[in-house]
């Protein structure tokens, strides 16, 4: 069987290392280097993601792809820790006693979002798919709580759609971050960055004879009289779609409802010193053109990188604001208190499609995993429904792959 599949991401050499051993697989990536959201970028001695990640303990499947890849022995588990930007002060919000101190929320704001915490696990997403986030904080946590705390991370993250999504996405959310403990998040993270996990994929599936495509894009896909595909006019038995399916559509595939999308700007420096106080990830309540500070190294030690890494991770819907990488910079040196001359180095990583924006109702425009003989799986699966992951899109890959077998059975 000759299979084509259309994104070398993580959801596509996932499916293209299971199908490998029984079909001769074409990965076509659009992109000059694998990984999509995954990918990582050279920076001296060390491979940077171009957009930060960590694992969680839980991530079964894709812990054991690690251990198919022979990778578990370099996967680390650290803590992170979490502070609030709020005027001009960074807040950390990692141990009980800091929460307890942190002063924009009163006794009781501090007991409901306690509260709401430590029952996240117990809501049925399903049953909160068509309500609002917005409501359903507002019922459960009071309107100060949601105000205070929560509006702010909604607004930076998907801006004016915030009162559009669904409380199935923020109990998610949630919950997948509770694993926690009185020193902070317990968070997974290869030794020699993701970079690896991507690299180990593309060597396996190329040792198993397929092949990864880098630099090309699919434009077009036609369904043959026999059921068979053209890709870019090459015949293939199946072909399996990773991109936004109105991409996909518009390469020739089946018409799917429209599911709304944004896209990710993150900025990547390296500088001299710590500005986020020992945090790893620091939320933005004060407005600013990004919504989170993420001091890498004060998650994996600066010394595997020769400086501090800190990535400035901001979302857009239509266009990219004009100068935002600068405006970006320009704002994190004057609130930080950062010299220009402090920055080594820096570079800017866009993807105007990164990933689905859950709506009330999002289960509903859920695309199945094959239609009209065309397979699709990706960050629109009902795996990295209601919290996309990298455990949802590894799970995709497998379950696309496992379809495709049993369809050409």
């Amino acid at each position: 069987m000759n299979i084509c599949i259309i994104g070398g991401g993580l959801t596509g050499l996932t499916a293209a290392f299971a199908l490998a051993d029984s079909a001769s697989v074409d990965v076509l990536e659009a992109s000059s280097v694998p990984g999509g959201l995954l990918s990582s970028t050279r920076v001296g001695d060390a491979w940077i993601e171009n957009y930060y990640h960590h694992c969680f303990s839980g991530d079964r499947l894709l812990l054991g792809l690690m251990d198919e890849l022979g990778l578990r022995e370099s996967l680390e588990w650290r803590k992170g820790s979490t502070g609030y930007y709020v005027e001009g002060t960074i807040h950390p919000l990692t141990t009980p006693l800091e929460i307890l101190r942190y002063p924009v929320l009163t006794l009781g704001d501090k007991f409901r979002l306690a509260r709401l915490t430590l029952s996240a696990k117990k809501y049925d997403a399903d049953e909160l798919d068509e309500v609002t986030a917005k409501d359903f904080l507002l019922d459960t946590c009071g309107r100060h709580t949601y105000e205070a705390f929560f509006e702010p991370l909604l607004k930076s993250k998907f801006g004016a759609m915030r009162d559009q999504v669904s409380a199935a996405w923020m109990v998610s959310r949630i919950a997948i971050r509770s694993d926690r403990g009185p020193e902070g998040e317990r968070l997974g993270y290869l030794k020699f960055g993701y970079h690896s996990l991507v690299d180990a994929l593309v060597r396996s599936i190329r040792e198993k004879g397929g092949a990864v495509h880098t630099g090309i894009a699919a434009h077009s896909v036609r369904r043959m009289e026999d059921g068979s595909w053209e890709v870019n006019g090459a015949p293939y038995d199946a072909v399996i779609s990773t991109v936004r399916p109105s991409v996909l559509e518009a390469l020739g595939g089946p018409g799917l409802p429209e599911i709304p999308y944004q896209g990710a700007a993150c900025v990547t420096m390296g500088i001299s010193r710590d500005v986020t106080k020992g945090i790893y990830w620091v939320n933005m309540k004060d407005e600013a053109p990004y919504g989170a500070v993420i001091g890498h190294t004060n998650f994996i030690p600066k010394e595997r990188y020769g400086s501090h890494i800190v990535y400035l991770a901001s979302y857009f819907r239509d266009d990219l604001p004009e100068n935002h990488e600068q405006a970006m910079i320009d704002d994190f040196c004057r609130r930080f208190a950062v010299r220009p001359d402090e920055i080594a180095w820096h570079f800017m990583t866009v993807d105007t499609a990164a990933g689905p924006v859950y709506t009330t109702g999002y289960r509903s425009l859920i695309p199945p995993y094959e239609q009209d003989g065309l397979f699709m799986a990706g960050m629109f699966s009902s795996t990295n429904y209601p919290e996309r992951s990298m455990e949802g899109s590894v799970a995709a890959g497998y379950e696309v792959a496992r379809r495709v077998m049993e369809a050409r059975t």
